[in-house]
């Protein structure tokens, strides 16, 4: 063979060699968008982060409001995967518009307190003092499900001789506002613009206990809040829609959710 084709050949081979190994294409970048009742912001945030660790590539956005405000918004057509309701009610709802695919699974409960400013300037030491006149009072809209919630204590308290048949008529006419969510009750107690709220018990946060205290409702009056979670359908990211939805229900995310201070969706009480 030619000494010059044998030399070209050893050059080629050579730079064959030198030609560092292909790398493994980059995980394609994907973005879910989750859409979640307010009062799962801590605990979803952190099942975000979670899930942003094991799925390199993947962002989650979660949409945070009322369950009532999220539905409509999907409802017009906004970019969803999952939803995540504090109440039956508004899964119901999706449901029946055919804005969720298949079924839903209940993830965790929740239970109602009231709370007051840290200084409490209305001297609120019970839950009779909220019928007392002149007292300012924040709930929920009767469309969020913490105000349906708070109504449901309320008239459980009147048929309490302890309170009287009208404590739920006469608190209610001290009600100032009410709020589109529960994030915006526990601020305006939070910041002394009400003398007192009725809030889920996870919303009290160590940030927010350190100008709010709570007053507990009797087990027997308070209403237990299940949180359903769907697939939207025709969701744009299927697969991890899937997965966060796996992840919400595993043991790790359950495990979250009881340390943000909700209710495993194995337990029905405290």
């Amino acid at each position: 063979m030619n000494r010059r084709i044998v030399s070209a050949v050893a050059l080629a081979l050579a730079m064959l060699v030198c030609i560092p190994p292909s790398r493994p294409a980059a995980n394609p970048k994907t973005t879910l968008q989750v859409f979640a009742a307010a009062s799962l912001a801590d605990a979803f945030n952190e099942i975000g982060q979670r899930l942003e660790q094991k799925r390199p590539g993947l962002t989650v956005r979660i949409n945070f409001a009322g369950s009532q405000q999220l539905v409509t918004q999907i409802e017009q057509g906004a970019a969803a995967d999952v939803f995540a309701s504090a109440d039956e009610r508004w899964m119901t709802y999706a449901k029946q518009h055919d804005l969720v695919s298949g079924e839903s699974s209940i993830f965790a409960r929740n239970r109602l307190v009231v709370i007051v400013p840290k200084t409490n300037p209305a001297r609120i030491h019970r839950l009779q003092d909220l019928a007392r006149g002149g007292v300012k009072l924040v709930i929920g809209a009767d469309a969020v499900p913490v105000g349906r919630y708070s109504r449901t204590v309320l008239q459980n308290l009147s048929r309490d001789p302890a309170f009287g048949a009208d404590f739920a008529t006469r608190t209610l006419k001290n009600v100032v506002s009410e709020e589109e969510n529960v994030k915006s009750v526990v601020a305006k107690v939070q910041l002394g613009e009400a003398d007192a709220g009725i809030a889920y018990r996870s919303d009290v946060t160590p940030g927010a206990a350190r100008y709010i205290r709570l007053i507990e409702i009797p087990e027997q009056a308070n209403v237990i809040a299940s949180y359903p979670i769907a697939m939207i359908k025709d969701a744009r990211e299927p697969d991890a829609a899937a997965s966060f939805i796996e992840l919400v229900l595993s043991s790790e995310g359950q495990s979250i959710l009881e340390r943000r201070g909700l209710i495993p969706a194995a337990a029905t009480r405290p």
